[in-house]
């Protein structure tokens, strides 16, 4: 396949006139976009252990292991992950208050992915 010098030229042309056109325009790059970071520094993160799917109620329709801002002992189940027709129920490694659930209800998890905060 051969390529058309004309057609790259004329593509050349057309990127350079397009970035004279937003000279004065604000745009977002990957250069200049700032990581905004969560301190996770008082937070207890609850990881997944095995891969698998989320599933944050022990039946479809039922009521919800956890909710954010529900209060939870240490070794409540927090969601339940299938994983080759077998569901495991993941505890929660400390004492807290649910912060942020970080997977929807059937989503797919990996190994060690963070799936709630507590504080």
């Amino acid at each position: 396949m051969e390529i058309d010098k004309k057609i790259v030229i004329k593509l050349i042309q057309a990127l350079e006139d397009l970035k004279k056109s937003l000279k004065d325009i604000d745009i977002e790059t990957k250069d200049n976009i700032v990581d905004e970071k969560i301190d996770l520094s008082d937070k207890i993160i609850v990881k997944s252990p095995i891969v698998g799917t989320a599933y944050l109620a022990a039946e479809p329709g039922g009521k919800k292991f956890i909710e954010v801002g529900k209060k939870i002992k240490k070794g409540d189940t927090v969601m339940i992950i299938e994983a080759m027709k077998t569901m495991n129920h993941v505890p929660s490694s400390s004492n807290g208050i649910v912060k942020e659930i970080c997977v929807e209800d059937g989503q797919p998890v990996e190994f060690d992915q963070k799936i709630v905060i507590l504080e």
